[in-house]
């Protein structure tokens, strides 16, 4: 089993995507299994309607997606019967999460399921000692370009994300403060250090994927175990938060580093965003090349983000209450 994990914005989805144009690979979308859908210990053994309920909930997240918030009670004859089918009945919800993968994997004619949720970058452990053969690929990127893309994720509805429901789009615009999405990238890419150089992980910077897509991804098969075809480079152009999505064009796209700097629209970062970004991850930036640049914050802008902090983040709280199966546990991994 492949994951893909990092901070949101940093390039997940696009991983997913070339590593989905390999025959032998299933990309599947967010499943967000570990920590939202179940709360750890995975492996501990679970009743037979938590393991159906469970199942339930993964089906109806791949089939109709994770931000459509269907109802997983439709699913559950469908869940019972996939069960029924499984030579081992899986006991515990980490055995049935690795069984679904196969399973939907298999019957989208993959031999390797590829799972590209970027929070399982808190889940790291988990996953290593769950699954003895998986791997993990970790994707970092510049911090002031994910926040430019979290504070334009809510407008992903008007760039081509028309399926986005209205709840989301808020949920987006009450998430972004730049404060705690630099807090956020902060703890994300220092949950990752530990296992830099463990042999089943590996960490690619987005801006070199970018620059060099063949050899990046050549190393990422080798990685993997699969072979490289020029097909995996030929993906879709879609999901920006920055750029309208063009679903025609294909193939990897260079402009998209450092969009931060040279955003042209107007609708980019303050010069105080800038500041608070750079001062809140200095020391992280600096061990991954991501060089500062001099900016003097606008004083009154630089208040009012200190200033509506609070509002954003008790905000931000309660509208992911429901995304988190352990509120504590949740928090003391991701904080």
């Amino acid at each position: 089993m492949v994951f893909v994990v990092g901070n949101s914005r940093s390039g997940t989805t696009m991983m997913g995507r070339i590593l989905g144009k390999h025959p032998s690979v299933y990309t599947f979308g967010e499943l967000h299994f570990f920590g939202q859908l179940c709360a750890p210990p995975f492996s501990s053994a679970s009743r037979k309607e938590a393991i159906e309920e469970l199942t339930s909930q993964l089906h109806c997240i791949q089939r109709e997606g994770y931000r459509t918030h269907g109802n997983p009670r439709r699913f559950l004859s469908e869940a019972q019967a996939f069960l029924e089918r499984l030579t081992t009945y899986p006991e515990t919800p980490a055995a049935l999460f690795e069984a679904f993968l196969h399973y939907v994997a298999a019957v989208n004619g993959g031999t390797i399921p590829c799972d590209q949720t970027p929070r399982n970058v808190f889940y790291i452990a988990d996953i290593l000692q769950l699954y003895p053969n998986a791997r993990v690929i970790n994707m970092i990127r510049d911090p002031r370009d994910v926040l430019l893309s979290q504070k334009r994720k809510w407008k992903r509805r008007f760039l081509g994300g028309s399926d986005l429901p209205m709840k989301e789009m808020f949920r987006d615009w009450v998430n972004y403060h730049p404060i705690t999405i630099s807090y956020i990238w902060r703890t994300a890419v220092t949950a990752a250090e530990q296992f830099l150089q463990h042999e089943r992980v590996t960490s690619i910077y987005f801006e070199e994927l970018l620059a060099h897509p063949k050899a990046t991804v050549k190393h990422l098969c080798d990685f993997v175990g699969i072979t490289y075809t020029e097909a995996m480079l030929q993906v879709p152009q879609v999901g920006s938060s920055v750029a309208e999505d063009q679903p025609e064009q294909l193939g990897i796209n260079p402009h998209r580093a450092h969009s931060w700097h040279n955003d042209t629209t107007g609708g980019g970062l303050s010069s105080a965003e800038i500041y608070l970004n750079q001062k809140i991850n200095a020391a992280l930036m600096k061990k991954h090349n991501y060089g500062p640049v001099s900016v003097r914050p606008n004083i009154a802008s630089l208040a009012l983000h200190l200033l509506i902090f609070p509002v954003k983040l008790a905000g931000a709280f309660l509208f992911n209450l429901d995304r988190m199966k352990n509120v504590r546990q949740t928090l003391k991994r991701r904080i």
